[in-house]
């Protein structure tokens, strides 16, 4: 009985952290700061995200990569200049 409890806290355990990463994040509340501030293993998700608004913003479903590194880059080195602005504007400004 005693390691059937264990068995099963340690079980509970291990499943904690799997239900906490899951988290939902408003991007049109997201500010640059935030943006730089993001974790690394979070970046290829914002960047994915950037890779779709940065299409929205020209009416495009396709993403062309030669401009991608190029629109990130931008917003990123204006973000760092201005980082309590909203990422989602500063994409709308920056993107081409």
């Amino acid at each position: 009985m005693k390691k059937t409890i264990a068995a099963a806290i340690l079980l509970g355990c291990g499943f904690a952290p799997i239900a906490q990463a899951q988290v939902i994040v408003d991007m049109s509340l997201l500010t640059c700061k935030q943006m730089l501030d993001a974790p690394i293993e979070r970046a290829p998700f914002i960047t994915a995200w950037m890779a779709g608004y940065f299409g929205a913003t020209q009416d495009r479903a396709t993403v062309d990569l030669r401009y991608l590194e190029r629109n990130i880059k931008v917003a990123t080195d204006y973000c760092k200049g201005h980082p309590s602005d909203n990422l989602m504007a500063v994409i709308e400004k920056t993107a081409k």
